[in-house]
């Protein structure tokens, strides 16, 4: 029992989905055809007993809609006191219940009550919507067949609803833990740039201090600290935040293991590296990264692919990276391309951006740019 109740107070306790806005100025144009197609089929359609109070009551529920995602139990609740409340004026008429088929616009009120709703919304909700079908189903000559197909297609857009948001929030999820192990790997990475420049500090400084009369050697020493010191410099602020990493650290990957990703195949890998030395570790191994996971993609997906080439330039602004195959444009993946979101992740730490798609002459292209000095 105890469970139950657990349970049943963590679905009440469930926040409202992220990204509910609203109203939109696009959300009037549904409206505006329903209300449209609603006055013409009440014109038009012969077995309505009351036509214009059925139009009449349609068009006074479908301005609920536009607040369908930030206030759904409102809607619910507009909507079910319009349905109890014209079904009984039918069976006090003695009129058999009829709807205008503009009214089937009204489903997306349960799916949003399910996409975007809290949890108490969605209990409450549901219970609303359940009482308002038995109560209307009860009063037509067929009850039974008006529960089923109620259940039909109130049930089928609330499972949507439900199926759509947790698709969302689990591919929120993914994506989440991708971005932590990139932040992980680059805190890594940075770790081990930081650790070899204060090594070197700490070694000029103490042959520095071990003979202070030999000015020639203490004036290079203080260049070598100088120079390693901004470059510390330049690799901290090439993060936008502070990193935490585990503490299994590996050696950084940098740039003479990207010319390592060059093999005969098949397909062959070509590897241009024009960077200079000095470019700091952390740019390095982001490159690295990208140019691993582009070589990857192209081996895994590019269809007939007879060539990769990896390309990285450097100049005084940034450095790049492409990664370009000559295979058919890769089918449709069923994942969502985790790989590239991670690597978009990590440029995006140090303020590059990531970029993939297919070339106008055909083949692949994976094309990464880091801009050097970090962001702020």
């Amino acid at each position: 029992m105890r469970t139950a109740e657990r349970r049943i107070a963590a679905a009440w306790a469930r926040p409202p989905a992220a990204g509910a806005d609203g109203p939109r100025p696009r959300d009037a144009v549904p409206v505006g055809l329903a209300a449209a197609v609603g006055v013409l089929e009440a014109a038009l359609r012969p077995d309505l007993p009351w036509p214009a109070a059925t139009a009449a009551v349609t068009l006074a529920v479908l301005p609920v809609l536009l607040w369908r995602r930030t206030r759904p139990l409102v809607a619910v609740a507009g909507m079910a006191a319009a349905t109890t409340g014209l079904a009984l004026a039918h069976r006090i008429a003695v009129v058999e219940p009829n709807a205008l088929f503009a009214t089937f616009v009204l489903l997306s009120i349960p799916y949003a009550l399910f996409r975007w709703g809290s949890g108490s919304d969605r209990i409450i909700g549901a219970a609303a919507l359940a009482v308002d079908l038995l109560f209307t189903s009860s009063l037509s000559s067929d009850p039974l067949a008006e529960t089923a197909a109620g259940v039909a297609f109130l049930g089928g857009a609330c499972l949507l609803g439900a199926l759509r948001r947790e698709r969302v929030e689990s591919r929120e999820r993914r994506l989440d833990q991708v971005r932590a192990r990139e932040r992980e790997a680059l805190a890594r990475d940075l770790h081990d740039t930081v650790a070899h420049h204060v090594s070197a500090i700490v070694i000029r400084a103490q042959v520095a201090g071990a003979d202070p009369g030999d000015k020639a050697r203490v004036a290079e020493s203080l260049r070598v600290i100088e120079t390693e010191a901004q470059a510390v410099l330049a690799d901290m602020r090439s993060l936008v935040r502070t990193l935490r990493a585990p503490a299994d650290y590996r050696p950084t990957a940098g740039l003479e293991e990207l010319a390592r990703l060059a093999e005969p195949g098949p397909p062959p890998v070509a590897v241009s590296v024009a960077a200079p030395a000095d470019l700091p570790g952390i740019v390095a191994s982001t490159l690295f990264r990208i140019a691993q996971e582009g070589v990857t993609n192209a081996r895994r997906h590019a269809r007939g692919a007879t060539r990769i080439d990896v390309e990285v330039t450097v100049d005084e602004r940034e450095a790049r990276v492409r990664v370009r195959d000559d295979g058919a444009p890769p089918r449709p993946a069923s994942g969502d391309g985790h790989g590239l979101q991670g690597m978009a992740e990590r440029a995006a730490l140090l303020g590059g951006e990531v970029d993939a798609g297919p070339d106008p002459v055909g083949g692949w292209t994976l094309r990464a740019s880091i801009p050097l000095g970090g962001k702020a």
